[in-house]
């Protein structure tokens, strides 16, 4: 494993440097071998590809595949026998399970994502391996030679951002407790969490390296600039969601840090990381994006797509190929200044605003969006929560088959009500609606809906108390 890394960073390295070209070469090749591995062992792309050449020589020769498509789809999906939904779900369905190996070499994530579809994903060792290449090429990008000093006068410790369960935050930060290094050097921070709370551990923990979602980062830059949070990263790593420009500047400032940005999914881990100049660069010699309108059609750079299709060049448990993800992206027309010659694009589609309440006091709370994250609870299969008043919040729920629908709500309602009275809000009010989750215009799943951007609640809703 470790000579297997450290092949891949040299690879990594030294493709970059190359160039463009160097770069589509590695692409064309990985390429030509996943859709082979594909046709051999999924019994699903078999079928799928039965009538395409013995050789593909472009990407648009394949047939797109998307989320729902291939968990419908998934024991055939996979190219490990050993691997079933059945077992699979067994253990996400274990919150003791959080972070265990499947049959012993993968890891599994479970996410709802944005379209709506619970998706269940394996990253195999080979994945791990470009992981790990990916992020040394990431990190030598955003920091020098004297930052990676500061980070071992620092002892390296980090303070990381989880999401509740079985999700790829919450999967890396349990693999992460489960060494006395990991349990010493790594202080997970749950996203319900107060912010008081986190200023408090925060500033105790003294950590080199900060890394939330976007939200908290904002949060959290927000008590650094009061004075409340007094610590001195070297630097501050925001994902899950999009950073505006002026966002980035403003968590340098208050942090006096170098502030990095990436962009990923459970599908695809590795897919890009930020530039100086604030652009999220691919890693295309592992990855390819293709940006593309409602009807799947190429767009050109310099214009934002409908969605974009994924394909995953490294995970051969789960081949992800053509795959449809979900978010506009904007694909930089010309070179970007910075150097890099990784294709650069912005991300539109997984923007997310804090919910703010206020205090019977008169003062104002927020509270990031994930910390409403609820999708783990069993039977309920997505959910989306509607600010609709300054202190209430409206419930839309989608029940798993064969689950009460009252049980759920009450298992949901408890569990909203906890993470509000964390924060002193025991009187907003949570109600259910009997409208399921509404999808936007662009076909998403909002999770967090603020009230600026909240319809008129409607009449037929019920609360308790």
């Amino acid at each position: 494993m470790t000579e297997h890394v450290i092949g891949l960073i040299w690879d990594a390295w030294r493709t970059k440097k190359k160039g463009a070209n160097a770069i589509a070469q590695r692409q064309r090749a990985r390429l030509a071998d996943m859709v082979a591995h594909a046709k051999a062992r999924s019994p699903y792309y078999r079928e799928l590809y039965r009538d395409l050449p013995e050789k593909v020589q472009n990407i648009e020769q394949l047939p797109m595949t998307d989320k729902k498509t291939l968990m419908g789809s998934f024991d055939d999906w996979v190219t490990d026998g050993e691997v079933t939904l059945k077992k699979v779900r067994g253990l996400v369905a274990d919150p003791d399970r959080v972070g265990e190996r499947f049959v012993g070499r993968y890891t599994v994530a479970s996410t709802s994502g944005t379209t709506g579809r619970p998706g269940l994903f394996l990253t195999d060792d080979r994945t791990m391996a470009v992981v790990s290449a990916m992020a040394l090429r990431t990190l030598t990008t955003w920091l020098g030679f004297d930052d990676f000093v500061r980070l071992v006068r620092g002892g390296g410790r980090a303070a990381f951002n989880e999401a509740p369960g079985h999700t790829p935050t919450g999967v890396s930060a349990a693999r992460s407790r489960r060494s006395a290094r990991g349990r010493k050097r790594i202080l997970p921070m749950p996203v319900h969490t107060p912010v008081a709370e986190l200023v408090s551990r925060l500033n105790a923990f003294r950590p080199a390296i900060l890394a939330s979602y976007a939200s908290t980062s904002k949060l959290l830059a927000i008590e650094q600039k009061a004075g409340r949070l007094n610590i001195r990263p070297v630097l501050v790593v925001s994902f899950a969601e999009e950073l505006s420009v002026d966002d980035y500047d403003h968590i340098a400032e208050a942090f006096d840090a170098k502030v990095g940005n990436t962009y990923a999914a459970s599908e695809c881990q590795f897919l890009s990381y930020s530039c100086e100049h604030k652009w999220l660069h691919v890693n295309a010699d592992w990855v390819i994006l293709e940006p593309v309108d409602a009807d799947y059609r190429p767009v050109l750079p310099g214009k934002h797509s409908h969605t974009v299709l994924l394909t995953n060049l490294a995970n051969r448990v789960q081949p992800i190929l053509r795959y449809d993800l979900g978010d506009s992206i904007l694909q930089r027309p010309d070179p970007c200044p910075c150097g890099n010659p990784l294709p650069a694009i912005r991300v539109h589609g997984r923007s997310s605003e804090v919910l703010t309440f206020p205090t019977p006091g008169g003062e104002q709370v927020t509270i990031p969006p994930l910390a409403f994250e609820i999708d783990h609870l069993p039977g309920l299969a997505l959910s989306q929560i509607v600010q609709t008043e300054p202190a209430r919040l409206r419930v839309r729920l989608l029940i798993d088959v064969g689950a009460d629908p009252d049980t759920v709500w009450e298992k949901a309602h408890a569990e909203l009500k906890r993470v509000l009275a964390d924060h002193g809000l025991n009187h907003v009010a949570v109600e259910r609606a009997e409208e399921p989750p509404e999808q936007t215009k662009g076909g998403k799943f909002r999770q967090v809906i603020p009230l600026s951007d909240a319809p008129p609640p409607a009449a037929n809703s019920r609360r308790l108390p």
